[in-house]
């Protein structure tokens, strides 16, 4: 099996219906991705295949030959938000017991910069915390997302006015 696994080219010679999960546990020593309920059902094993977020207890690593795949090891170097989002669910509270934690980031790596929580909720939608801090998990990810271009604008814009109010008033203090 030829795969690229968090940027590096990997020749894997695995049985080929093997769970990508054992082959990246077992075989590439990725223990990062943790096996929650083996059954699809809590998202614990989240990977992203090209870019999506799959559940690898469910996925035969033969399905992913010559696919990119990346696990919370190599969240960091995929995506400026994934170091963030680690950050952020260590500042946040969004890291509890952990199992979820690995699974909860990766889903919420393809979201786009601003996303709603109700996107937030979508993308974390099959997975499960059983610890139940959910609200702690949605803040993590609102924190650890970049913000929107318009958020970035409407900062811009207040910075911009804080500036020229100070300049009005220094003028004013020196008259």
């Amino acid at each position: 099996m030829n795969l690229t696994i968090n940027g590096r080219k990997r020749r894997l010679d695995v049985e080929p219906m093997k769970r990508l999960l054992d082959v990246l546990r077992e075989d590439c020593g990725l223990t990062g991705t943790k096996e929650g309920c083996g059954e699809g059902e809590c998202g614990a094993c989240t990977v992203l295949v090209d870019g999506v977020a799959v559940d690898a207890c469910l996925v035969p690593v033969a399905h992913v030959e010559g696919c990119r795949v990346v696990t919370i090891e190599g969240a960091s170097a995929a995506s400026r938000s994934g170091k963030a989002l680690q950050n952020a669910f260590v500042e946040h509270g969004g890291a509890q017991c952990g199992i979820c934690t690995p699974g909860m980031i990766m889903a919420a790596l393809p979201l786009k910069a601003g996303a709603s929580r109700d996107q937030i909720k979508t993308a974390l939608a099959g997975n499960l915390c059983r610890c139940t801090g959910y609200m702690s998990i949605f803040r993590s990810v609102e924190a650890g997302l970049p913000p929107s271009r318009q958020a970035l604008r409407r900062t811009s814009r207040r910075t911009s006015t804080k500036r020229q109010t100070a300049k009005r008033n220094r003028r004013a203090n020196r008259r």
